[in-house]
């Protein structure tokens, strides 16, 4: 699968090679021109600044100077984005917590790179020249600042009425999850909002965007408050390293934003509920185990981990998610080699965890309905 920059670069390829070839089929007089054109030097009457936003390019071939023209019209975008994403630091910061799942986290490079597609929807290629004397080609990229200042205005439009949608669901519905689900949502829809905003600036004059009817700063402070009330979550453990495999647990967890109380929490609560604080509403429990293999190797000793597991709806006992992970790890003594076995367990645990309760709780995978093979009878039966 292609990166996003991938993408973009074939993205700004074709768009190139198809105003080149139409540039060939019009017949515009291009080439032989010998004086160079007024826009190489940056002002042109014929592609004014009150009408046009451009951007030059030169390069040994006139493909390539025309992906610099469009690579010039990008960077002013993509300027204008990274100096107002300060605005939007707090939710981003939130995406960024933890290292488990970031192909589902909205980073500051994908709002620019949706942004900056947007922007090459409404860039073309307004002219070429090739210098007769030095052979080198220059291009000229630009945009109509009335037709991308309207679309623009159109995108920001849809993007506002998904975020009031959202807001709306958020605030009606009595599902605690469907709350942060829908919050998270109109949060990503409004930095979404606010790029294209970014953009409008840059395309207008007058350099005045369209206010925005809510702030990231505010919606994200929002979303951390109805996660820290209503979605308490709680971590047992049971087996070989148990305490520190549930503080490495509750710790990732809380990397992840995830509100987890630190009281220990039975493994069998009808109710869902702790003595004080909040109602208890997802409950991770699972077992570790670790034990030295029969290994003939004289030079090292082996130790073997295995964990099972589940996360379950206090209220209702269902399970909504399960992680089942094994490995060996070897070295010079057993004690090493045990405490080598405990930090990978550690560290492959919290991961799968992390990335499998965010997961839920954000809405963005589907709960399971068959719990995974127990890695630790398959280990038990293999050492």
């Amino acid at each position: 699968m292609r990166s996003g920059g991938e993408q973009q670069a074939a993205r700004v390829a074709l768009i190139v090679w198809g105003a080149l070839v139409f540039g060939a089929w019009s017949g515009c007089a291009w080439f032989g021109r010998t004086a160079p054109p007024t826009w190489i030097e940056g002002s042109s009457k014929e592609y004014a600044a009150e009408q046009y936003l451009t951007g030059v390019g030169q390069a040994e071939s006139q493909p390539e100077a025309a992906s610099r023209a469009y690579a010039a019209v990008s960077r002013i975008f993509k300027a204008e984005i990274r100096a107002q994403s300060k605005d939007w630091e707090s939710f981003l910061v939130l995406e960024k917590r933890g290292t488990a799942s970031t192909e589902r986290r909205l980073t500051l490079d994908q709002v620019t790179n949706v942004s900056t597609d947007k922007v090459l929807d409404n860039v073309r290629l307004l002219d070429t020249w090739k210098d007769p004397k030095s052979g080198r080609h220059y291009a000229l990229a630009g945009m109509d600042r009335a037709q991308a200042g309207a679309a623009m205005q159109e995108k920001i439009g849809e993007l506002d009425r998904e975020v009031q949608t959202d807001l709306h669901e958020s605030r009606q519905t009595q599902d605690k999850l469907t709350a942060v689900r829908t919050l998270r949502r109109a949060l990503k829809h409004l930095v979404l909002r606010e790029a294209y905003n970014a953009d409008l600036r840059v395309i207008r004059t007058s350099g005045q965007g369209i206010e925005p009817p809510h702030r990231v700063a505010e919606l994200t402070t929002q979303l951390e408050q109805v996660m820290a009330s209503n979605l308490v979550v709680g971590v047992d453990v049971a087996g070989d390293e148990a305490d520190a495999v549930r503080r490495a647990v509750m710790e990732g967890l809380v990397r992840e934003g995830l509100p987890v109380t630190a009281h220990r929490v039975g493994a069998d609560l009808p109710s869902g509920k702790e003595s004080e604080g909040p109602p208890l509403e997802l409950l991770v429990k699972g077992t570790v185990r670790m034990w030295m293999l029969k290994v003939p190797d004289p030079r090292f000793k082996y130790a073997r981990w295995c964990s099972d597991f589940v996360i379950v709806e206090s209220a209702t006992q269902r399970v909504v998610g399960a992680v089942s992970r094994g490995g060996r790890e070897g070295h010079v003594t057993e004690a090493e080699a045990l405490a080598r076995a405990g930090r990978v367990m550690q560290q492959e645990v919290v991961s799968d965890l992390a990335r499998t309760l965010a997961g839920y709780v954000y809405g963005d995978t589907v709960p399971a309905t068959v719990a995974p093979p127990s890695a630790c009878a398959l280990g038990l039966r293999e050492g």
